[in-house]
């Protein structure tokens, strides 16, 4: 019939939620960045550098560094899950909801073989790790692995943030139902994942972080809604 709305299944794009992602994600990655050269470069077109993830509360929950071009790194964890932190249920892109970008503009011609570019590169992400851990209330983020070792000691330099969740995203994911039933399939996976394999420590380190976030969510929620006082009292005819 002439006029007729198109069958849902015959739909050719992909859900609200996947094609905002991907458009804020581009709107974050194009953002200029103030480079000492002083031009405005795009913030995800820079090779080397430090990125961390932060959740709906502000909690730094990854950190991770590339020599790749910023931009492929960050949309890798985020849009099409070829990483291993997603793959093995570390990492939720959605609980992302702000980006913080470390870019390393000094080298950007240099090769990935230099091994001055990567000793910095490498202490970079030791000093943001260690800042996420020590700003975070669980004194935890999710990463499996720790930054490399090394002596190497440098400061942190200008840094761009922004959130990459639309206002009607938010409103969709923000409510703490939600996010404590996204938190739970999480870590029901990232268990099913350590009980099928030998896994090394820190994935089980990462479970128990995320049990602890999942604790203080839930019980944050269960206070705000009156804790014990919200709870029935068994009549004589339930007894």
């Amino acid at each position: 019939m002439a006029g007729a709305a198109k069958a849902p299944d015959a739909t050719n794009t992909p859900p609200f939620e996947t094609e905002d992602l991907r458009a804020n994600l581009a709107a974050f990655l194009d953002a200029p960045f103030q480079d000492p050269s002083g031009q405005a470069v795009r913030v995800g077109h820079y090779r080397w550098g430090v990125y961390a993830f932060f959740d709906y509360d502000g909690e730094p929950i990854y950190v991770g560094q590339t020599n790749e071009r910023l931009r492929t790194r960050i949309r890798r964890h985020l849009t099409n899950q070829r990483t291993d932190a997603v793959a093995m249920s570390v990492l939720d892109p959605f609980e992302v909801f702000e980006i913080e970008v470390w870019p390393l503009p000094q080298f950007e011609q240099t090769d990935k073989s230099s091994k001055e570019a990567r000793a910095h590169l490498d202490a970079l992400e030791r000093l943001i790790t260690q800042k996420a851990v020590e700003e975070s209330r669980f004194k935890a983020i999710l990463n499996e692995k720790d930054p490399p070792p090394g002596d190497l000691m440098v400061g942190a330099p200008p840094s761009y943030r922004a959130r990459i969740v639309s206002d009607r995203v938010f409103e969709l994911r923000s409510h703490p139902d939600f996010r404590i039933a996204r938190r739970a399939l999480i870590i029901s996976r990232l268990a099913q994942v350590i009980s099928e394999r030998k896994v090394q420590g820190g994935l089980r380190r990462v479970l128990l972080t995320q049990a602890k976030r999942i604790e203080w969510l839930a019980e944050r929620r269960y206070l705000a809604l009156g804790g014990a006082a919200s709870v029935a009292v068994e009549t004589e005819d339930e007894v």
